[in-house]
């Protein structure tokens, strides 16, 4: 219901290959930290985005969106449900072009809001099993 096939595919193909992944830090534990890499396996450049702005997976982090000095193409959410709106919303005034929440976070209110303002959305999908099925059917 929140990511049809077709806006799927052309996030993860045609949309860019510069993710911020907000939520990602060195913590090997946490889903975050494992889905940026299969996502760099993949040929996207991964951007981490959390309070400690740390090094992973060898990218440079910051500690919010609007500190990134580059454009990002798509924005990764690994963030509680209640805290993803705005996060969307960020993703937004910063010029991306899709926003990604990841499974398990659901705010439908920002769904509408982030389409609405012309980005791609997906919602309570992860590209780490999405990208490899492309892969497959292609």
């Amino acid at each position: 219901m929140y990511g049809d096939p077709a806006t799927i595919r052309k996030i993860l193909t045609e949309l860019g290959d510069t993710w911020a992944v907000v939520g990602l830090s060195n913590n090997r534990d946490r889903a975050a930290y494992g889905v940026a890499r299969v996502l760099q396996q993949f040929g996207k450049r991964v951007i981490p985005v959390h309070p400690k702005a740390e090094t992973v997976h060898g990218e440079p982090g910051y500690a919010s969106l609007e500190e990134i000095p580059f454009k990002v193409d798509v924005v990764d959410v690994f963030v509680n449900s209640e805290l993803a709106g705005p996060v969307a919303d960020q993703a937004a005034a910063i010029g991306a072009d899709a926003v990604w929440f990841q499974l398990g976070v659901i705010d439908e209110a920002a769904f509408e809001r982030t389409r609405e303002a012309g980005l791609a959305m997906v919602m309570d999908r992860c590209p780490a099993i999405e990208i490899p099925a492309l892969q497959a059917v292609s």
